[in-house]
């Protein structure tokens, strides 16, 4: 489809940008195109991984599954041309004309430092900033490709997993271009490390604390919680913050929270940015907003009542745990279902590290629970009986005793409406119930017959 240039928007997420939280968001975003795009997934931050072909299947089928959005992958490509680990696979100038025209553009998980590495060497840096700088269809930055849109970016593979003293490196500076010097946080508000700071994509505090000191006086922070993404909508120079979170302007330490739902004029991003413009007056929310921005919450309800899979999983755990208090069998059952159907659709989520094995093992935990509840249920008929056709037995035995053969014979009737059946033996009486093999439970003794 033909896009008008000056019409587009600059899309950066926080996490989850495949996870089902997301669909309404990306929904929005084509239909902004207005129309069958030709729909491009950048693949170039998870490029190295062994894995590369599988992330990329799983990105394509999630945005064709719940977005309608049928895409391709730019592979991430050698300079010389040859796709890495596939030679001979298309070259580097057809991918450049590919991403340069494509109508919706979405890169995601991975390296930061490898995609700016590979993409300057490509040339596709400039590429992306001309996108941007045109206003040209829907560009779509998430994770790990977020923060390379920043005029410095953030070495988060070499800083958190190798240990790495913490530095910036030169980003591609997507946001110059809209006057935003500003180095882009994803993962600002994460809390994985549980006894440890992550927050701030892994770096914690005492690490951003010292780097961004080494930033220009005019410029900032933009950091963006985990499920929320920051829509700069390059026709109307606005910017409009979506989903769960926030996004949070930091300089030398201190933050102005902007929340989900809240719109402002793209200058008064840059006068805060920059610090021309302090946060005294409230920040602009507009109430269409809010109701757009609750379609986060209504996803999250969809995926099991919660924003993430941990959350959805600790709820289906409370639950699962209080129907079993309740004896509620049906209720075990349903929340096992409904839980495998959460982590199904979770399971396009291109971010590794989201907990689907975990997720999986408390399953699987709860279908054994579901199983030895279930055994117990299935015992529990002869054990009750047993319990109660002890004593029933004991008394037919001393009317027999006795010669009140009559009333021996309503007792074995009333047993018999109630599914159980006598046999006498020389030795005494067993039960069983009926549609039952074998004895479950000796009785006392008595003559074989009622009557002779």
């Amino acid at each position: 489809m033909d896009v008008n240039a000056g019409d587009g928007l600059l899309v950066l997420t926080g996490s989850g940008e495949t996870s089902p939280t997301m669909v309404t968001l990306h929904r929005e975003l084509v239909a902004h195109l207005g129309g069958d795009a030709d729909a491009v997934i950048l693949e170039t931050p998870y490029g190295f991984q062994v894995n590369r072909d599988d992330i990329s299947a799983r990105a394509r089928e999630y945005f064709r599954r719940s977005v309608g959005l049928a895409t391709v992958v730019a592979p991430d490509m050698q300079a010389d041309g040859p796709s890495i680990g596939a030679p001979g696979n298309g070259d580097a100038d057809k991918v450049r004309d590919l991403v340069r025209r494509a109508d919706w553009v979405f890169s995601g998980p991975g390296s930061p430092s490898y995609a700016l590495d590979r993409w300057r060497v490509l040339r596709l840096g400039e590429i992306l900033r001309e996108r941007v700088a045109r206003g040209y269809g829907v560009t779509v930055m998430a994770s790990a490709a977020a923060c390379t849109v920043g005029f410095a970016a953030l070495p988060v593979y070499e800083v958190y997993k190798a240990g790495h003293p913490p530095a910036w490196l030169t980003g591609l500076d997507m946001l110059g271009a809209l006057g935003l010097p500003v180095a882009v946080i994803p993962h600002y508000d994460n809390a994985e490390g549980g006894t440890h700071d992550t927050r701030f994509c892994y770096l914690g505090e005492p690490r951003l604390a010292a780097l961004e000191y080494e930033l220009p006086d005019e410029s900032a922070v933009l950091g963006i919680d985990e499920h929320t993404a920051v829509i700069l909508d390059l026709g109307r120079s606005s910017v409009r913050v979506w989903g769960r979170g926030v996004m949070t302007i930091r300089r030398r330490g201190s933050s102005i929270p902007v929340p989900g739902g809240t719109t402002l004029p793209l200058e008064r991003l840059r006068g805060l940015v920059t610090g021309a413009e302090s946060a005294a007056v409230p920040l602009p929310r507009r109430p269409a907003d809010d109701a757009a921005d609750t379609a986060s919450d209504a996803a999250a309800a969809r995926s099991g009542g919660a924003a993430t899979l941990q959350e959805a999983v600790a709820a289906a755990e409370l639950a699962f745990d209080s129907a079993q208090e309740a004896r509620d069998a049906a209720t075990m059952a349903e929340t096992v279902v409904e839980l495998e159907s959460v982590i199904a659709a979770w399971s396009a989520n291109m971010e590794e590290d989201q907990g689907g094995e975990w997720a999986r093992t408390v399953l699987h935990g709860m279908i054994r629970r579901l199983a030895r509840a279930a055994g117990r249920g299935l015992s529990e008929p002869e054990h009750t009986l047993g319990r109660i056709l002890v004593p029933l037995l004991g008394l037919r035995t001393r009317l027999r005793a006795d010669g009140a053969y009559d009333l021996a014979d309503e007792v074995r009737e009333a047993l018999a409406a109630g599914g159980v059946e006598l046999h006498d033996t020389a030795a005494g009486s067993a039960w069983q119930r009926k549609g039952k093999s074998g004895d479950q439970q000796a009785g006392s003794r008595s003559e074989p017959k009622d009557h002779y």
